[in-house]
């Protein structure tokens, strides 16, 4: 089968390394990938969010399977995109629908509460209720949490031990839009102490597949305290990105 992979990081090279073993794969291409990816298909030089482009790829090389590896493009409906133009074409990707759990904290938190899944206690701002923003945070203990609403490419997530920093980084959020559109909404959190962690899962919407669980380390100062950067020394911060 011809198989076209969406992506460029780490993800997609441990993607593009299981799909290239399969006995089913007569051709791999990525879009665009990476220096590793080169030994395992072809690179090929398309912006996965270029939906048109891909497209035009697809019909010229007979791909049968398209994997999408970044949030992004499944946030902006490439799944429903492909469905509507090329019903034939495999698409692993999450749908829009589906994609919102991503691509919006806010509208995770909403689905949490809705369907009853523990969660922490919130409170969802914009420019137009920043006060009540400010006003959430008073009434919460140290750290403080601010979530970018949308996709910010693992950087919309600030912990800060101090009040007023944690205020002044809500108005920078928000008013000065630090993340873009992306933190026009920002979710503010209850902070939860304890060890975080990732469940990924496959499915076709009838069976699915649970994969290993993956933890991020970021708190990797001396003590487990984040650290940052400056004049090639790594000092400890109270921000963790």
């Amino acid at each position: 089968m011809q198989i076209l992979l969406l992506g460029s990081g780490g993800r997609e090279h441990a993607l593009a390394y299981k799909i290239a073993q399969s006995k089913w794969c007569s051709q791999l291409f990525i879009a665009p990938g990476n220096g590793g990816t080169k030994s395992l298909g072809t690179n090929v030089e398309i912006d996965p969010l270029d939906f048109a482009g891909i497209e035009q790829f697809i019909s010229e090389n007979k791909i049968e399977i398209l994997v999408v590896g970044p949030e992004k493009p499944a946030v902006m409906g490439i799944y429903d995109y492909f469905k509507e133009r090329k019903p034939g074409l495999i698409v692993i990707s999450a749908s829009k629908e589906g994609a919102k759990l991503e691509g919006s904290k806010a509208y995770a938190k909403e689905f949490m509460i809705e369907n009853k899944i523990p969660t922490a206690a919130y409170c969802e701002v914009t420019i137009a209720n920043i006060q009540e923003g400010i006003d959430f945070l008073k009434s919460q203990k140290p750290p403080y949490v601010l979530k970018a609403d949308g996709l910010a490419e693992g950087k919309g997530v600030v912990i800060l031990n101090v009040l007023d920093e944690a205020i002044a980084e809500l108005k920078r959020f928000i008013e000065d839009k630090k993340f873009g559109a992306s933190s026009e909404k920002v979710v503010i959190e209850e902070f939860l102490k304890g060890i975080e962690f990732s469940i990924f899962i496959y499915t076709n919407g009838k069976e699915y597949k649970i994969l290993p669980n993956a933890k991020d380390y970021k708190r990797i100062g001396e003590g487990d305290r984040p650290q940052y950067r400056r004049n090639g020394l790594y000092l400890p911060c109270s921000i963790r990105r």
